[in-house]
């Protein structure tokens, strides 16, 4: 008998539990719809900053952590064409190649980030894609 007790003890606790649990949840979740709701309402503090100095600094960091991808994919570039030349075994060469093609895709992909990231966010709707321009050059 106290096996059958302690069984109907456990199952009561548990669906309590899972009450509780679902009790809290529709609570957050209804406070979540009601306090979105200003929030939605507010304009994009990065827009609407008078000075700009924001928007400078992220376009300034995007043309600088690019440039300096461009600059770092021509020094490996170099690099590897230079080891490849006096490199006498096939096997180094082709993996000073592949060392290039890698390079020149990591930096294709640095280049083409920002353009991608506008064209999505405009088509998107982002609001911080319609004041800052992410294209590099």
């Amino acid at each position: 008998m106290s096996d059958k007790s302690g069984w109907t003890h456990r199952l009561f606790t548990r669906t309590a539990a899972y009450r509780t649990a679902t009790y809290v949840s529709c609570i957050t979740f209804a406070f979540a719809l009601i306090a979105v709701d200003p929030v939605l309402a507010q304009e994009n503090p990065i827009c609407a900053e008078q000075s700009e100095t924001l928007v400078n600094m992220i376009e300034g960091f995007v043309q600088l952590t690019t440039g300096l991808g461009v600059m770092g994919l021509l020094i490996v570039w170099q690099g590897d064409s230079l080891m490849e030349m006096f490199t006498m075994n096939q096997e180094q060469q082709a993996g000073f190649k592949q060392h290039k093609r890698k390079a020149l895709k990591s930096a294709t992909v640095l280049v083409l980030l920002g353009p991608i990231f506008t064209l999505l966010g405009s088509s998107m709707e982002l609001p911080i894609a319609n004041c800052v321009d992410l294209i590099p050059f």
